[in-house]
């Protein structure tokens, strides 16, 4: 079975892209989406899909930020999943990729015993192949852990922009951060939906009943409630009083 693990982390992210990648490279692949979870583990869909996924299957990610911004942990799970015979793919980062630590792990160059008759000989070429494949396991480990460091600190540089323009912002301008008491924000998806309601909806002329015009709204816009659809309904009919 192929997995294809998508998240985004706020509101302001498209998951769309991923999405989009993910399906070009594994047409097949049953996609798990996630959103909204920040930086956290206890994301229940990535936990349901650890819980599901057995012995040859694959799990799919646009990139290593997906899996995991923590270095750590995202370390952790590859090798867990690694060793249970679950091959992971990352479509950006693909030299971190199971089957390429697979690959270093199974040379054949660096598991060869050498028997050259002489005990002392075949014990000193031996150990030193030993040496070199143990050395050459670390580096790709390492390598795999680099992505996912650079993963975390990529989230932890952003946290730290916003911060210090949080800061400065208050300190130095004296911007006010956030929406003053009383102002309604009106986002670009709610204008969207009030115009697909206002042109398509029954009760301002169109053809399509409540259900109908809320399935138009998501297969256009995204998710969209019952009780958001009639928020935008009711500020259509404020707006034409």
């Amino acid at each position: 079975m192929i997995y294809g693990y998508c998240r985004i982390s706020t509101s302001k992210q498209k998951i769309e892209r991923q999405i989009t990648n993910i399906s070009k490279a594994y047409p097949t692949a049953q996609l798990i989406i996630e959103v909204y979870t920040g930086t956290k583990s206890t994301r229940p869909k990535w936990q349901e899909l650890l819980k599901r996924v057995k012995k040859s299957d694959t799990i799919v990610f646009d990139s290593v930020s997906r899996m995991s911004r923590n270095a750590d942990e995202g370390f952790r799970t590859y090798m867990e999943l690694y060793n249970k015979g679950i091959e992971l793919v990352f479509l950006k980062e693909q030299t971190i990729n199971t089957e390429a630590f697979k690959t270093v792990l199974g040379n054949e160059q660096l598991n060869v015993t050498v028997n050259t008759n002489d005990e002392d000989t075949d014990e000193l070429v031996n150990g030193i192949m030993k040496q070199v494949a143990g050395y050459i396991t670390k580096l790709a480990e390492k390598q795999i852990k680099l992505a996912f460091e650079q993963a975390q600190k990529e989230v932890d540089d952003l946290h730290q922009r916003t911060a210090e323009g949080i800061r400065e912002a208050r300190e130095v301008r004296g911007k006010q951060i956030g929406r003053a008491k009383g102002q309604k924000i009106t986002t670009k998806k709610e204008l969207e939906a009030r115009k697909i309601i206002k042109k398509y909806n029954k009760r301002f002329g169109g053809s399509l009943n409540d259900a109908e015009t809320i399935k138009m709204i998501v297969g256009t816009l995204g998710k969209c409630s019952r009780n958001t659809f009639y928020k935008y309904k009711k500020a259509v009919e404020e707006a034409d009083s």
